[in-house]
């Protein structure tokens, strides 16, 4: 794994343990709840991943580094300062959600992708899939666990966006690298993210 793509993971793991840990500060976990619920988030995506690939065992067991940061960054959410104001006011934890999951979909569906290519799956469907995957599976799964409608089929254009950014960063890294596609898909996924909620744009849901 180059340089690139181990910042780019460890941003998303912080990104995603964090939203993980202030939903279950939220749903009044205990603090095993909330180190559990923040790694189950950051490195869910990735899990997946793995095993869609057929990398076993998955990286987030032979590399403790991305468990360990998600653990670190988990407790220190936890800290009373930061669990009260998270807790007594939705506008921060509405803001910091939607920051913190948009950074982590935008970091694991570009390296998702760029997965895809090393391990040697060069079609688009695969590498569009593996990224999507990547990008909301610790989302998901954070949803579930929490016992929440998942984030990523009512809020502000979420698996769009990752397939977006999963098809740009496929297209350009056989054009110009995997890190300037990387970076570029990350890019793409955070605009298209802020002009949703900016804009509030939605996909047309079910009604009565």
């Amino acid at each position: 794994m180059d340089i690139t793509s181990f910042i780019v993971n460890i941003v998303g793991t912080i990104a995603f343990a964090i939203s993980g840990a202030v939903v279950a500060m939220k749903k009044k976990f205990d603090i095993f709840g909330v180190v559990m619920l923040g790694v189950t988030t950051a490195v869910g995506g990735g899990f997946v991943r793995d095993l869609v690939l057929g990398n076993v065992p998955p990286v987030a067991l032979t590399n403790p580094v991305y468990t360990t940061v998600a653990i670190g960054c988990s407790i220190l959410a936890f800290i009373p300062a930061v669990r009260n104001r998270v807790g007594q006011n939705n506008v921060v934890f509405d803001r910091l959600m939607f920051f913190m999951d948009t950074i982590g979909l935008a970091a694991f569906t570009t390296t998702g992708v760029v997965a895809a290519f090393d391990n040697g799956n060069h079609s688009l469907f695969v590498g569009l899939f593996v990224g999507v995957v990547t990008g909301v599976g610790g989302g998901v799964l954070r949803d579930i666990f929490s016992m929440e409608s998942p984030y990523i089929f009512r809020k502000h254009i979420y698996a769009c966006a990752a397939a977006a950014g999963a098809i740009t960063t496929y297209l350009l890294y056989g054009w110009l690298g995997p890190i300037p596609a990387t970076i570029i898909g990350f890019v793409e996924i955070i605009v298209i993210r802020f002009l949703s909620a900016y804009y509030k744009w939605n996909l047309p849901v079910a009604e009565e």
